[in-house]
């Protein structure tokens, strides 16, 4: 048996992405990083991404090749958005482009009511990284690893579709 299977690199795919949402919410929570507007979006591809996942792994031997392939690549474009959404943060953080006005300095127009409640107010500005880490903030890391993760997961797509034809 190859260890290079579609489930298998579907697995590592899963494992890698699971492992990297905890590590988001593990400098949140533990290390005191506050997310801006643009690194609560970059979550969203994982809070769907790995439950269809879960799904093709947990039903895969129960599965009809054409559903695990279909799942795969529904999961595997969910990633490719995933890395589109980190180089974008990244290339806001480099200034290779604007990022949005609500988290770059521009924001929106606050009124009166809310002057009084400034001090609890805390914008966290999507084009300053808080840390970088061998010289990449934490979006750029995201788009590094979801592009891996999407490299594994088009392994899985070939590996079945390569099945299919066999």
């Amino acid at each position: 048996m190859p260890v290079a299977t579609p489930r298998n690199l579907a697995l590592v795919a899963f494992a890698v992405a699971l492992a990297t949402i905890a590590g988001a919410w593990a400098f949140e929570i533990f290390g005191g990083f506050v997310p801006c507007e643009l690194c609560y979006l970059q979550r969203w591809p994982y809070y769907i991404g790995l439950p269809v996942l879960a799904l093709a792994l947990l039903a895969w031997p129960r599965l009809p090749r054409l559903f695990k392939l279909a799942l795969i690549v529904i999961a595997t474009a969910i990633f490719v958005w995933s890395t589109y959404l980190g180089a974008y943060h990244a290339g806001v953080e480099w200034a290779f482009w604007p990022g949005p006005t609500s988290c770059t300095g521009l924001g929106e127009a606050i009124g009166f009511d809310q002057l009084s409640n400034l001090d609890a107010q805390r914008i966290v500005p999507c084009d300053r990284p808080q840390i970088r880490i061998f010289g990449l903030s934490f979006a750029g890391w995201n788009a590094l690893i979801s592009a891996g993760v999407t490299v594994l997961l088009g392994g899985a797509m070939l590996g079945l579709a390569r099945a299919a034809n066999s």
